[in-house]
């Protein structure tokens, strides 16, 4: 199957002239991948999304960047390059950026795993894409209508840089309902797809994605690192793994020796490919499941007095928009305090946010105030962020962060 056939664009992108004014030039120059559209001053009346643009200085009328149009977002050009040297957006210039990411990759690539994360959207020059192997399966999720020119220029050097057999384009909500392309959400772009799960393997532990249907490209990969350290940790344990998704905690807890694991989340199709992911790997222990509201069950398991040495709490983002950041801070604060109460004596409570509007310092101040106020003598063991395969290129670009609190009664 040719990658012409199925992802060619019938728009070819026009050269926009840009000018900025004083504070969006300055991002630029700084190397920030967001124009918005209140930072521009001047631009061709015609543009569409995925025209290249030019950015020029405000006085010497020199390049200062590259980028791409985007006229369905408030961030009106999406950055490509942001140097005073010369760049040429073609294919080679896609392709050296691919393997530049691959490159950061590699000691990853080095350990049992074969799971990784080729490009991290903004943080590895390709803002609003993201690209996901798993196993010989890559997966490429489309945020906006601007990539639709450049697809059959980039997929191939993904393809061939990852050594992919099969190739899956997965698109954004906003996308699937656009008119600018005739491709499909799941659409198999190169190769063939047996089976829409597929296995793969994290640190030497097996689980499975669904690269069609499961949420983003099928799995969340950016926790690897933590899911390892809590695996590492949890023999002979009991555990409990809250808002689990797909296990990943849980399996690793399992894998690693853990006597019984509890996996708590809202979704009963998530908790069944929990336990399936399970039974991808070899354990002893008792693999158990909640579904329901994490608020409530947590809760429930309080009233009955039961206790966990290992509580991993990892929500997902709280925080999506600006007005939500207060509320979020409130919902952290309440999980800290609920995961306390559930943390046996001498247990590890680990708490996660993938909020990025909720700043990591902000994050940790808050567990910090919620547990100092319970009383209980507590270690912090261990903070971390973004596991290598999800470099950080830019401030908002950072949104992980996990904690680690080692309590002494």
């Amino acid at each position: 199957m040719s990658f012409s056939s199925k992802i060619k664009s019938n728009y070819i992108p026009k050269r926009l002239a840009v000018k900025l004014n004083a504070k969006g030039e300055q991002f630029v120059v700084q190397g920030h991948p967001w124009v918005f559209s209140n930072n521009i001053t001047k631009i061709n009346d015609d543009a569409k999304s995925g025209d290249l643009a030019i950015i020029f200085s405000k006085n010497k009328n020199r390049v200062v960047g590259l980028g791409l149009y985007d006229a369905n977002s408030p961030i009106r050009i999406k950055m490509l390059h942001s140097s005073y040297e010369k760049a040429e957006i073609n294919a080679a210039f896609f392709k050296s950026k691919i393997e530049l990411a691959y490159h950061k990759r590699e000691p990853l690539l080095r350990t049992n795993t074969n799971s990784y994360r080729l490009l991290f959207g903004e943080n590895d020059g390709f803002p609003g894409l993201i690209a996901d192997v798993y196993a010989s399966v890559l997966v490429v999720k489309i945020y906006s209508e601007i990539w639709l020119p450049y697809l059959e220029s980039i997929i191939p050097s993904l393809q061939q840089t990852a050594q992919a057999e099969t190739v899956v384009v997965r698109l954004s909500r906003s996308l699937e309902q656009s008119k600018a392309h005739t491709l499909e959400n799941g659409e198999v772009v190169y190769g063939v797809l047996e089976n829409e799960v597929v296995e793969f393997v994290e640190h030497g532990v097996n689980f499975s994605a669904n690269v069609i249907k499961g949420h983003k490209t099928g799995y969340f990969l950016d926790h690897r690192a933590n899911r390892k350290q809590v695996g590492e940790w949890s023999k002979g344990k009991s555990v409990l793994d809250v808002f689990s998704y797909a296990g990943g905690f849980s399996v690793h807890a399992l894998a690693n020796g853990a006597k019984e694991v509890t996996s708590l989340d809202i979704s009963k199709q998530a908790l069944e490919i929990a336990i399936e992911n399970g039974k991808l790997n070899s354990y002893s222990g008792t693999h158990k499941t909640i579904a329901g509201d994490a608020f409530a069950e947590l809760k429930q398991l309080i009233k009955n007095n039961v206790t966990f040495d290992v509580v991993v709490i990892d929500p997902p983002s709280f925080a999506k928009q600006a007005s939500e950041i207060d509320l979020a801070k409130k919902k952290y604060a309440q999980l800290a305090e609920l995961g306390e109460q559930l943390t046996a004596k001498n247990g590890l409570l680990v708490l996660a946010s993938c909020s990025s509007r909720v700043l990591a310092d902000q994050f940790f101040e808050i567990n910090h105030k919620t547990l100092s106020a319970t009383k209980r003598s507590y270690k912090v063991v261990l903070k971390t962020g973004h596991d290598t395969d999800h470099p950080i290129g830019f401030p908002e670009g950072a949104y992980l962060k996990c904690g680690y609190y080692r309590f002494k009664g």
